[in-house]
């Protein structure tokens, strides 16, 4: 087998969902880990199960990513505490299933923060001490809704869309000095994610946010610059490609509607 290539993660959004689900596969491979969202509690908890089970290093830092000067003040932490991560895992994200106008300003606001410029912000800050090591890997965490317009839910979608190709052209850019970007979109995973998102997934199908975990990291060792979660996905992931915008604008439209305004 393979060695596992790194050494210290940073994981956003680790209390729970596909985060926790990075944590616990990293620790197998016992990877060092950093852990942050904003519950203390559930990050204390975790912290402690992982040391006990896996006998890893394990810190955590509260940091609520919704702040615009979040990322600079946990790498600030990252340096106080002499912590080098060569793995990044940018998870951290929410999202709304809604009427357009249905929320404020301010929920888009915070959503774009979180799932736009925390990510980028992190990316830009640890990318300067993977390049001097000349080794790193970034694992982002996008959509399957980043593959086609998604009336309903369209800031999240437009996120993650942003997400999608700003990793690919970071993948790009970066592959030949060491360091591979690779972009993750999972489809409906069981998270609690559904929940904030006010999303009626009642009848869709779902992976478990371990798989989402383990194929993304399988994803990045075989250097891939995305891949889909889920053989349905993967063939649902065909048809923007294959049909006028137009008509993949309608498929969504029709669908989103039953399932926001039913």
């Amino acid at each position: 087998m393979t060695k596992f290539p790194y050494q210290t993660a940073l994981i956003t959004g680790a209390s729970s969902g596909i985060g926790k689900a990075f944590a616990y596969e990293l620790a197998k491979k016992g990877i060092d880990l950093v852990l942050t969202a904003r519950s203390e509690d559930k990050l204390s908890e975790i912290t402690e199960d992982l040391k006990s089970k896996f006998g890893i290093n394990v810190t955590y830092f509260l940091a609520d990513l919704n702040e615009s000067d979040a990322p600079q003040k946990l790498v600030h932490q990252l340096e106080q505490g002499k912590i080098t991560i060569d793995l990044l895992i940018n998870n951290a994200g929410i999202g709304k299933w809604t009427n357009f106008l249905d929320q404020s300003v301010t929920t888009y606001q915070e959503m774009i923060q979180l799932n736009i410029s925390s990510l980028v912000s992190l990316t830009q800050l640890l990318i300067p001490n993977m390049l001097k090591n000349k080794k790193g890997g970034i694992i982002n965490i996008a959509s399957t809704g980043a593959l086609q317009p998604c009336p309903y839910i369209a800031v999240y979608c437009a996120s993650k869309a942003f997400v999608l190709s700003f990793s690919e052209s970071l993948y790009g850019e970066y592959l030949d000095k060491g360091i591979t970007v690779t972009a993750i979109c999972p489809g409906n995973t069981q998270t609690n994610f559904q929940v904030t998102a006010n999303a009626n997934t009642n009848g869709m199908t779902y992976e478990s946010p371990e798989k989402v975990a383990s194929q993304s990291l399988k994803a990045l060792l075989d250097k891939k610059n995305n891949k889909i979660i889920g053989y349905n996905n993967f063939l649902q992931s065909f048809i923007p490609r294959l049909l006028p915008r137009k008509t993949v604008i309608n498929i969504v439209k029709n669908m989103m509607n039953k399932k926001v305004n039913a």
